[in-house]
C-alpha cells in the first residue's frame, strides 16, 4: 500500500470515534509506523509517528504527520518527544517551532507538539498525491542522515575486539568461531555449545557474557541438574504454606528476567551448563514458548512481594547452553533444535599446540566489563529488524534446493529455520565480515540443518548422501570419500567443508551402528 493511501485513510478516520489501529500498516522503509487516535476519547492532535530503531514517543526523534482538527491543517514536523529530551537533535536548517508557526499566522495556540519543528503544511481539503510522496522522501533522508552522523564516534560491537581480549587472557579459540557465535547470538538469542568435553564451551558463554555485561547480575550460570523434572528449578514456586509468598530459585534466574525487562537497553545472559543432563523440555518449556510468541511466563496467580505474576522473555536476554554427549545424558528434540542455533566445538592440532606451547595461565576475570561500551550496540543490532545480506539471492536459491533434499526423508525445515539463516547471513555481513555465500551456507548448514538429523540406516543414508553430493563439485567421489577411499579438499572439490565433514562422521557412525545422530558423530 502506498503511503498516501495510509495518510488518507488516517484523515478520514480523524473524523470519526472509531480509535482502531491494527488495519493500518506498521511499517515503512525499515521504520516503524505508530499511529494514534486518542487512548478512551478522540485526540485533539491524532499522528503518525515514523520511528526508526532506538527510537521513542516518548524519547527521541522521528518524522511526524500531527492533524489539527479546529485548524484543518496537516502538518509533516520534525517531531521531538515531549516526555524525554531526545539525545539526537535535528539537522533542520531555519525550521520554526509549530508554536511559532502558529502565531505567526494567527492560528491561536496549537492543542499539542508546540515544540516540534515545522517541515511542511497542508491544507486537508487540498492534498496533492505526488506532493505528499515528494515530501515525505525529503523528510526520511534528512532522517537518515541525522541518524547516520549521530552515530558517528559511537562505540559499535566488534567480535574481533573480544577475540583479541579472550586471546589476552590465554584462551585459545579461533575468530571464525568467535563471528558465528556472536552472529548467532545477534541472529537469534538461543544458542547451544556442543562437542568434545574440555574444548572450552562453557569458558567461551561466560567470557563472553562477562565481557559484555557492566556487573556480574547481567550473567547467570546455572549449571543443570540431572534431578531437573519441572521449571522450579529455573522459575520457582508460589509458597503453598504461606499464600502471597512466593519461592524463587537460588539460580537467579527470576531476578535476571526481572532486571532484563527493566533494562532493554544492557545485555543479560542465562548460561545454562551441560543442559541436556535432564530433559530440556521438562524445565525449560516456558523458555521456549516465551521466546517464540512473545507471552509472558505467568509464576503465579496473585500477590507475591516483589515477584511479578509474570515475566517476559525479553529480547535482550541471551541464553546459552552447552552440552556434553555421553551415557548420562539426553538428546535434544527437534522442538529445542529447531529453536537454536547449535556450533560444534571441536580442537584442531594446532589449536593444541599452541595450547600446549602457551605460558599464559586462562584467566576470563580480567575480561570483566572490558566490553561495555559496546553492549547497548550488541543488543540493538539483536532487537533491530532483519539485516539484508548481498548473498540473499544465492542463499534463497540453495536453500530451496536443500529443502527439494530433505523433504523426502522427512528432514526439510520450515519457516522458522529458513528465516534465521537469512537473518545470520545478514549480521555476518553488518559484523563487517566478507563472507561469500558458500562460506555461509556452511556454517547455517552446521548450525540449523545438520543437528535435526537422526534415525535409522534406512532413512538417514540416502538423505546423508543426497546432501553430500550438494556440498562437493563432482558428486561422482562422494561414495569413495564417504567410504574413506579418497580425501577431498579446496574451494574446487568441496563447496561446504564443514558440513561434508561432518556428514562423514555421521555416515560412519550410521554403518557401524545403523544409526547416527549429529550429536553423537
Amino acid at each position: 500500500m502506498e503511503f498516501f493511501e495510509q495518510l488518507t485513510r488516517f484523515l478520514v478516520q480523524c473524523q470519526t470515534e472509531n480509535l482502531k489501529t491494527s488495519h493500518f500498516a506498521d511499517k515503512l522503509e525499515g521504520l516503524k509506523v505508530k499511529i494514534s487516535f486518542g487512548k478512551g476519547n478522540p485526540a485533539r492532535v491524532p499522528w503518525i509517528a515514523l520511528l526508526a530503531p532506538g527510537q521513542y514517543i516518548s524519547n527521541g526523534i522521528y518524522p511526524f504527520y500531527l492533524f489539527y482538527k479546529n485548524q484543518q491543517l496537516l502538518v509533516l514536523a520534525f517531531g521531538v518527544s515531549e516526555t524525554l529530551s531526545p539525545e539526537i537533535p535535528w539537522q533542520q536548517s531555519g525550521a520554526e517551532t509549530i508554536s511559532s508557526y502558529f502565531k505567526r499566522n494567527g492560528l491561536g495556540k496549537p492543542a499539542r507538539y508546540g515544540g516540534s519543528f515545522v517541515f511542511r503544511v497542508y491544507e486537508v481539503a487540498d492534498l496533492d498525491k505526488q506532493q505528499i510522496e515528494e515530501d515525505l522522501q525529503e523528510m526520511l533522508g534528512i532522517y537518515r542522515v541525522t541518524l547516520a552522523d549521530s552515530t558517528a564516534g559511537v562505540p559499535q560491537f566488534d567480535y574481533r575486539a573480544f577475540h583479541q581480549a579472550a586471546l589476552k587472557c590465554g584462551m585459545q579459540i579461533d575468530p571464525d568461531l568467535v563471528l558465528r557465535f556472536a552472529a548467532a547470538l545477534i541472529a537469534k538469542p538461543f544458542v547451544i555449545l556442543t562437542g568434545l568435553s574440555g574444548a572450552g564451551k562453557t569458558r567461551l558463554a561466560h567470557a563472553f557474557a562477562q565481557w559484555l555485561c557492566e556487573t556480574e547480575e547481567q550473567v547467570c550460570l546455572v549449571p543443570v541438574g540431572a534431578d531437573w523434572t519441572n521449571r522450579e528449578p529455573l522459575l520457582g514456586f508460589p509458597n503453598a504454606l504461606e499464600p502471597g509468598q512466593y519461592v524463587k530459585p537460588e539460580s537467579g534466574v527470576v531476578d535476571l528476567l526481572m532486571s532484563a525487562e527493566i533494562n532493554a537497553d544492557k545485555p543479560y545472559f542465562l548460561i545454562l551448563d551441560e543442559m541436556n543432563l535432564s530433559h530440556v523440555e521438562r524445565y525449560f518449556a516456558d523458555f521456549l514458548s516465551g521466546m517464540e510468541s512473545g507471552e509472558p511466563i505467568r509464576l503465579h496467580n496473585g500477590a507475591a512481594g516483589a515477584v511479578p505474576p509474570r515475566v517476559r522473555i525479553s529480547p535482550n536476554l541471551f541464553m546459552i547452553g552447552t552440552v556434553n554427549i555421553d551415557e548420562t545424558t539426553y538428546m535434544f528434540s527437534p522442538k529445542v533444535l529447531d529453536r537454536a542455533s547449535v556450533i560444534e566445538f571441536s580442537i584442531s592440532k594446532e589449536e593444541m599446540q599452541a595450547f600446549l606451547q602457551s605460558e599464559r595461565q586462562t584467566d576470563a576475570c580480567n575480561l570483566v566489563g572490558n566490553g561495555v561500551e559496546a553492549a547497548e550496540a550488541f543488543v540493538a543490532m539483536a532487537c533491530n529488524s532483519m539485516p539484508d545480506s548481498p548473498a540473499r539471492s544465492q542463499l534463497t536459491d540453495e536453500m530451496l534446493a536443500l529443502f527439494e533434499i530433505l523433504k523426502p526423508a522427512g528432514a526439510e525445515f520450515g519457516y522458522r529455520s529458513a528465516a534465521e539463516i537469512l537473518r545470520f547471513a545478514g549480521v555476518i555481513n553488518q559484523l563487517g565480515a566478507k563472507w561469500p555465500m558458500r562460506k555461509v551456507m556452511d556454517a547455517a548448514l552446521m548450525q540449523k540443518l545438520l543437528p535435526k538429523i537422526y534415525g535409522s540406516r534406512r532413512k538417514l543414508e540416502p538423505v546423508l548422501k543426497a546432501l553430500g553430493k550438494r556440498c562437493v563439485a563432482d558428486p561422482e567421489l562422494l561414495d569413495d570419500y564417504l567410504a574413506g577411499k579418497k580425501d577431498l579438499s579446496g574451494p574446487e572439490a568441496v563447496h561446504y567443508p564443514a558440513a561434508l565433514a561432518k556428514i562423514r562422521r555421521i555416515y560412519r557412525n550410521l554403518i557401524d551402528h545403523g544409526f547416527a545422530s549429529f550429536a553423537e558423530a
